[in-house]
């Protein structure tokens, strides 16, 4: 097996140059919901092997994810889709030292968020010192909640609420509608990187906390300090874009 590999080439490794050099998102093979069912063990143990069925199954299904991550952070939808392609080439070449402490999908996203995030810096001026450049990719630097809405120390109750968030009826329906869509989405590609990512992970594609910490190698508190930030600055758009149309 071995000899033959160098002979004719790693077959998972050709699968990975043709379905990273496809022009546009790759059909939905029918075992592709088969494939990525199977247990990390399984599945890494078929991508080792070569199966080409394997690793087509999950280019295919978490290539979409992965392509809505790698934006958070490059200029263009062309750019993301490079990041991507050239992000499940560097799976390729690095199975043989996954050592399957994370996830199978947790390593893979963080390969692909790595390899966007030099892409990203690459675009924009250098932050020659490392503690701000992670404190601008925070958003620390920004209140959460503008202070304003807050009662001052001289008030009758100093911190609390002096306008609290309004209600929303219906929340669902108000979130199907194609304009207030584009202010949530709008806003989140606004926000700092790591809330960006964050909010994203958690309310865009469903990871829990766990993963979350893991593929960003932040601390449980951290991670709840980021989406706080973020879910209170899409709050406070959404608040503002409702309130724009019960005005009109």
């Amino acid at each position: 097996m071995h000899d033959d590999r160098q002979r004719h080439g790693h077959p998972a490794r050709e699968s990975g140059r043709d379905a990273a050099r496809s022009p546009g998102p790759a059909p939905v093979r029918p075992a592709t919901i088969a494939v990525v069912e199977r247990s990390d063990r399984d599945l890494v143990a078929a991508l080792r092997r070569g199966d080409r069925d394997a690793f087509a199954g999950i280019v295919d299904a978490w290539s979409p994810a992965l392509l809505r991550l790698a934006s958070l952070h490059v200029p263009s939808h062309a750019v993301a889709e490079e990041v991507v392609q050239d992000a499940w080439l560097a799976v390729l070449r690095g199975l043989d030292r996954f050592e399957e402490r994370a996830s199978l999908r947790t390593w893979v996203t963080g390969i692909v968020l790595n390899q966007a995030r030099t892409h990203g810096r690459r675009e924009r001026r250098s932050v020659p010192f490392a503690s701000l450049r992670r404190r601008q990719e925070e958003g620390r630097d920004e209140p959460a909640v503008d202070p304003a809405r807050f009662q001052g120390p001289w008030d009758e109750r100093p911190g609390w609420w002096a306008s609290p968030p309004a209600r929303w009826d219906d929340p669902q329906r108000r979130l199907d509608d194609e304009q207030t869509r584009a202010v949530l989405l709008g806003t989140i590609a606004s926000l700092a990187p790591r809330q960006r990512e964050v909010i994203t992970l958690r309310d865009v594609l469903g990871w829990s906390e766990t993963e979350v910490c893991t593929v960003l190698e932040v601390s449980e508190g951290n991670e709840r300090v980021l989406l706080h930030r973020a879910r209170a600055k899409v709050r406070a758009a959404l608040e503002r874009h409702f309130a724009a149309e019960a005005d009109t």
